[in-house]
């Protein structure tokens, strides 16, 4: 078995801007989801609004710059998360296609291996 990160991301304006009845159903996918991956799925949450971030960026003289806001150039925000513990490459994207946001013009999904250093 093998652990993976999914990260999910989209416009938050996007986001915010969903009906109740879009809402309702993206929680349904992900519910598909956690479902799919069953015990496999380790961890996984929503995170609040990118503007709540607090930011530590390497300044140069050993003691970091903390400052508000990812205040990254970037159309796309980080929504959310999970981690899974699956067989393969494979398995974790073959279950990251399941994600709602993927069917929104908006979404990206990114699937990346998290190193075991055990």
């Amino acid at each position: 078995m093998a652990k993976y990160l999914v990260l999910i991301y989209g416009s938050e304006q996007e986001w915010d801007a969903q009906t109740p009845e879009e809402s309702q159903a993206k929680e349904a996918g992900h519910i598909a989801f956690s479902r799919a991956a069953g015990t496999g799925r380790l961890s996984g949450e929503e995170l609040e609004s990118a503007t709540t971030a607090t930011t530590l960026r390497a300044s140069g003289n050993g003691s970091p710059i903390v400052t508000d806001g990812p205040f990254m150039e970037t159309k796309e925000a980080l929504g959310g998360f999970y981690i899974v513990d699956v067989p393969d490459l494979d398995a974790a994207v073959t279950l990251a296609r399941m994600l709602p946001e993927l069917r929104e013009q908006h979404g990206a999904v990114e699937v990346r291996p998290i190193v075991d250093h055990g």
